[in-house]
């Protein structure tokens, strides 16, 4: 196997590699280092690489497995942590001036895990400001392994990108309004995030605590289940039959969306009726008050966590962040509260729809990726988000699989929504729609050409 088939394998794949002795941590860990040294003067997918730590990790993997001592499915697979979330000893920047210099002294439980399973932690993936959409000029934007004129999304770009360009096999992202699953369609790969709370977001540094969510990205569905698994102590199947399967199309008009998303989402929506899934179309009543309502919660949380670095060093943020922030603190608690009221609301909006449905389906985001990730409370900011902020409202869990391309070859991806706790239909329906359109796995980035 070649050197840039091996970067693109699956993880079971590599496992079995380890475990037949054709391959170890060690080799693969060094050819992962040697990929980020090639592609990051292009991509700038990373903040910090730490190589002695992943070599070390490597070793110690290869040693254990040879020795009999299997961690699971994530022993020796190399990874990357987003830069928001704490490890011990190696500096969590949150792409801001202001924590350059910030380093914890422990690991976020969700760390401790993987280290627990064995995994290679190769770094620290850049990320927009404080994950709030505009990249600070001191870490600059991290750009798209498939256009490298294009961004690869906000604000788990970083993580998306190193997995589509073959740097690691997974990644661990945030999502407060769709920001593992942009990425992950911009740059063709699968992001899920989980049930609000699943997923220990503790030493993770929030945005927004009642929207954050923590989640896997990965080139499959199955790749993702296993992060998943690592992740939170448990085990998730990928496997789900399409046939008879009752699938609800989200019906929400956006003015934004481009033919090519329509065109390609609707091929998706045939190959799954031609496998025997059923589709309807579904309309969840006030959906269309669902962008508002999350900024009216996230931007006084942003406001009230940043209050303190405001004062103080207000000159620190790129300039739109802080903008952004200021935001918060001009919207009243009286609005705040009837947001809050509204998540209550459009939740059970939702649940009733599932009800009589195993998932709902849309598009994950209305474009292929664009040149720069727009300022989220603008106009294209929040029509980039129209699909997904919803489901941070509601914390039910979404995964975003490329279902095909668009223009230019660039990908895009279907979103897969399931009732709470239901990871395993997202991921089962991601991996059998992933089965359905081959040459939406064939293809690689040009950065692996």
């Amino acid at each position: 196997m070649t050197d840039s088939a091996l970067l693109l394998a699956s993880i079971p794949e590599i496992g079995a590699l380890y475990r037949s002795g054709q391959l170890s941590p060690l080799e693969l860990t060094r050819l992962c280092l040697a990929r980020i040294e090639t592609l990051e003067p292009q991509l700038n997918a990373f903040i910090t690489v730490t190589a002695e730590l992943a070599l070390s990790q490597a070793a110690q993997a290869e040693t254990e497995l040879r020795s009999g001592q299997d961690r699971g499915p994530l022993h020796g697979i190399p990874v990357a942590l987003k830069d928001l979330i704490d490890t011990a000893g190696i500096r969590t920047t949150c792409a801001s001036r202001i924590l350059s210099a910030n380093v914890p002294e422990a690991d976020a439980p969700l760390v401790a895990r993987l280290r627990v399973a064995g995994a290679v932690t190769l770094g620290k993936t850049n990320l927009s400001e404080f994950a709030m959409g505009v990249a600070h000029a001191d870490y600059g934007q991290v750009n798209n392994p498939w256009d490298a004129s294009r961004t690869a999304g906000a604000s788990s770009g970083g993580s998306a990108a190193a997995v589509a360009a073959g740097m690691c096999f997974a990644a661990v992202g945030t999502d407060t309004g769709g920001s593992i699953r942009i990425p992950a369609s911009y740059c063709g790969i699968a992001g899920l995030k989980p049930t609000y709370g699943t997923v220990d977001l503790s030493g993770v540094f929030p945005l927004s605590w009642s929207l954050d969510h923590a989640g896997p990205l990965a080139r499959s569905s199955a790749d993702a289940a296993l992060l998943l698994g690592a992740l939170t102590g448990r085990t998730f199947s990928s496997e789900v039959k399409l046939d008879g399967l009752r699938l609800g199309v989200i019906q929400r008009a956006n003015p934004y969306d481009q033919p090519e998303v329509e065109t390609v989402f609707a091929a998706a929506c045939r190959a799954l009726e031609a496998a025997g899934a059923e589709l309807c179309e579904v309309q969840i009543p006030d959906l269309g008050q669902a962008d508002a309502a999350l900024f009216s919660v996230l931007l006084p949380e942003a406001a009230t966590l940043h209050a303190h670095w405001l004062q103080w060093q207000g000159g620190d943020y790129a300039p739109d962040t802080r903008a952004q922030i200021e935001l918060g603190f001009a919207l009243s608690a009286v609005t705040h509260v009837r947001a809050q009221q509204f998540r209550r609301h459009l939740t059970r909006r939702f649940l009733e729809a599932l009800g009589r449905l195993d998932a709902l389906i849309s598009p994950s985001v209305p474009w292929v990726a664009p040149g720069e990730d727009p300022v989220f409370t603008g106009g294209e900011g929040a029509a980039e988000g129209h699909r997904s902020v919803p489901h941070n409202l509601t914390g039910l869990p979404a995964l975003s699989v490329n279902m095909g391309f668009g223009a230019h070859g660039l990908p895009l991806g279907l979103q897969i929504i399931a009732r709470p706790h239901a990871e395993a239909v997202c991921l089962g329906i991601g991996a059998a729609t992933e089965g359905l359109l081959p040459d939406a796995q064939r293809r690689a980035p040009l950065a692996l050409a």
